[in-house]
């Protein structure tokens, strides 16, 4: 693929999915802050307490097989069809397992309630994998734009029966009410933009291409999702719901940002890595630039995030989640790695070697569920401290093969986005010196915002970062 049209290709998907996931955080924002007003920190525990069984079940739905498909050269109806009756069958499963294990699980935490809200909320299982095929061909096409749309309609809608729900005092009802409606909506919208239905029957060579490379992946996100919702399963046991209700706040808080930026550079970079997945010295400097780029975007924005965290959380929803601010700030350091670990586990997917990815995943969360299993004994904020250094552990892991397959290893990777970190670490001191000489929480935020990015934008223009000149070429959007 020419290096223009590629570089075209990136910049349009990179619109599209900005729009798309600026609009969806966004929206997510202020519905959890309006909702944050209006509920209390336990209701928040005690809706987040089914989140790893549901991130687990949606794992084995997918199995894998829409990165499969994606990559693949050649799309049949047979491998379109595979993959759907493939993630119908594991919803249903999925369902029944959960419907039938919901009062083991509400009896584990000891909260009743859960029964209902596990039964409830697992309805989704049933049609959200109707939406896959569709997913897929659109994102074979290239086509960021029209998932875009999709996402913004369906985040107004559930937004607003959400709030509507909260304002009437259902409490935790309106969080499943919001999430319900916004996965109906979406399949709803996917299956108008693509108008697919299966026109072949269950092919086993078509599922076992896609169940070969999709199975190690699974494996993957099944440890992930494990280790990335540990909180929910240890402090929702042992700390309660209400200690648990502030760490989901201050990731909800974190997670804007750093999951906006990790979906966009997923999204975008897969399919565009994918057309290049055999020209390995073209492989290698696209991914170089696409690490410089999102450290040099990312990383202020997490450490600004961080410098302002007790004026933001006291403005927005009140002194009731102070308690959350210090694991905020924690959380800041270890999540503005993400999306670099995104993209080295990406290019491994580029590159076919799900195997690769497995074994780092194996390595990666047997260490790291000893370590989290110690650590959140001795409270919520060393648990987050942990989760920090396990964090720069991670990239160290994660950067092993890249190192191997491109030449862009562990040192390479830290020499491209230092200069970003070290300016974001400077700016964040600067910031927090600056708004020690104004009092409220509202003035302290706006200046400390302000001084932040003025200081790390001409900073970066006097030092003349070469990421300036990405992200003005973003900026200009010409027709091709």
């Amino acid at each position: 693929m020419p290096e223009s049209s590629l570089k075209y290709s990136t910049k349009l998907g990179l619109y599209w999915k900005t729009v798309e996931q600026l609009s969806l955080y966004a929206m997510q924002f202020f519905v959890g802050i309006a909702m944050a007003r209006m509920l209390s920190p336990n209701d928040f525990g005690v809706a987040s307490l089914p989140t790893v069984f549901m991130t687990i079940a949606q794992v084995f739905i997918d199995g894998g097989f829409g990165l499969a498909l994606i990559r693949k050269s050649d799309v049949t109806e047979e491998d379109l069809a595979a993959s759907f009756y493939y993630s119908f069958c594991l919803g249903v499963i999925c369902y029944i397992a959960l419907f039938v294990g919901a009062p083991a699980i509400a009896k584990f935490y000891n909260v009743p309630i859960l029964t209902t809200l596990i039964r409830v909320t697992a309805l989704s299982f049933i049609w959200s994998p109707l939406q896959t095929p569709q997913s897929v061909i659109l994102n074979r096409r290239l086509d960021f734009k029209t998932p875009a749309r999709i996402s913004i309609v369906n985040r107004i809608i559930s937004a607003a029966v959400g709030i509507l729900i909260a304002y009437h005092g259902y409490g935790v009802w309106a969080l499943i009410a919001s999430m319900l409606t916004s996965s109906l909506i979406s399949v709803f919208q996917f299956w108008m933009a693509v108008k697919w239905i299966p026109k072949r029957g269950f092919s086993k060579e078509s599922f076992k291409y896609l169940w070969n490379f999709g199975n190690k992946l699974m494996a993957v996100r099944i440890l992930q999702a494990i280790y990335a919702n540990i909180a929910q399963i240890v402090i929702g046991r042992s700390g309660g719901t209400v200690a648990l209700g502030n760490l989901s706040r201050a990731k909800s808080f974190v997670e804007l940002p750093s999951g906006y930026f990790t979906g966009i550079i997923t999204s975008v970079t897969y399919p565009v890595l994918s057309k290049i997945q055999d020209e390995r010295e073209a492989l290698a400097s696209s991914y170089r630039k696409m690490i410089k780029f999102s450290a040099f975007v990312c990383f202020p924005v997490m450490m600004l995030l961080s410098a302002v965290a007790h004026p933001l959380v006291v403005f927005l929803v009140t002194d009731k989640w102070s308690n959350c601010v210090i694991l905020l700030q924690i959380l800041c350091a270890s999540h503005m790695f993400l999306p670099i670990h995104s993209l080295n586990l990406t290019l491994l997917q580029v590159m076919g070697r799900t195997d690769l990815a497995l074994k780092l995943e194996v390595i990666k969360k047997v260490v790291y569920f000893i370590v989290i299993l110690i650590a959140v004994q001795y409270g919520i904020i060393v648990f987050c401290i942990t989760d920090f250094c396990l964090s720069m552990f991670a990239l160290v892991v994660n950067t092993y093969y890249t190192g191997k397959l491109i030449n862009v290893g562990y040192f390479r990777q830290v020499r491209d986005f230092a200069p970003a970190l070290m300016l974001s670490l400077i700016m964040a001191l600067v910031v927090q010196l600056a708004i020690r000489i104004v009092d409220t929480p509202f003035v302290q935020l706006a200046f400390g915002v302000v001084v932040g990015v003025g200081f790390y934008a001409g900073s970066a223009f006097m030092l003349r970062f070469k990421e300036i000149e990405d992200a003005l070429y973003l900026l200009k959007f010409r027709k091709k």
